[in-house]
């Protein structure tokens, strides 16, 4: 579960960058947190992750207290930013494999490394390449390898898919899908209107931090969550 309680950001200069955010993913679902530019979903992610501590309020992930139970949430945790910081010279599988002990899981065979590859949809000549050689795609789908790998019961997610050809971005949130469907608790931050119409159990819109919205699916029903969106980002309400 990922549980944001009145959570807030306010720096030292006064800018208030979350206000109050409130959030309830539980496992087996998708919460999609849209939000333009500076609209607070960055600080949100970092509040979630432990990166900063709030102002006020709490963050839980998988029922531990972001702050005083930090090892016990990290540990929980898999996040996938928009760029995956992997080593250029060390293949796939060497990325794959440090990245998911980093994270915490010693123990792995051979076999569970090729099973999460496979399951990504990387060819297998590919699994033993330099990263250099990886196009952006590739490097995402490389990235929910060591998510697969790693197997924590919470993931958060930052653009995954943004600037993905067609093809590549459809194999990718299949296998998001495949993660809710296992149990998992996905908070995906996006701009991606389309997408979180068409996947998200909930769906939050943020704008200059404040939670402006918050839908499940069958309350966001038949509405248009385009117009939705773009009336509250020229300054309206609900329509």
């Amino acid at each position: 579960m990922i549980r944001a309680i009145d959570l807030s950001k306010r720096y030292r200069d006064g800018y208030l960058a979350l206000d109050a955010l409130n959030i309830v993913v539980e496992s087996g679902q998708l919460y999609c947190l849209l939000g333009a530019q500076s609209s607070g979903k960055t600080t949100a992610i970092h509040l979630l992750l432990g990166l900063t501590e709030p102002t006020s309020g709490r963050a839980e992930i998988a029922g531990f207290d972001v702050r005083t139970e930090a090892e016990q949430a990290r540990q929980a945790t898999c996040y996938l930013p928009p760029d995956f910081a992997f080593y250029e010279a060390l293949t796939a599988r060497e990325n794959l494999r440090m990245f998911a002990r980093l994270a915490g899981r010693k123990k792995f065979s051979r076999h569970d490394e090729n099973l999460a590859l496979r399951e990504v949809g990387l060819a297998e000549r590919a699994f033993d390449l330099l990263m250099s050689s990886f196009s952006r795609g590739m490097r995402q789908k490389l990235a929910v390898a060591v998510a697969l790998l790693r197997d924590a019961p919470v993931w958060i997610l930052d653009e995954t898919i943004a600037g993905l050809d067609p093809q590549t971005s459809a194999e990718l949130i299949e296998l998001l899908q495949a993660a809710r469907d296992r149990g998992k608790a996905l908070l995906w931050a996006t701009q991606d209107l389309f997408r979180a119409k068409e996947l998200a159990d909930s769906v939050g819109i943020l704008k200059e931090g404040r939670q402006v919205l918050s839908y499940t699916r069958e309350e966001l029903g038949y509405q248009d969550l385009e117009q939705l969106y773009l009336n509250y980002m020229r300054g309206g309400g609900a329509v």
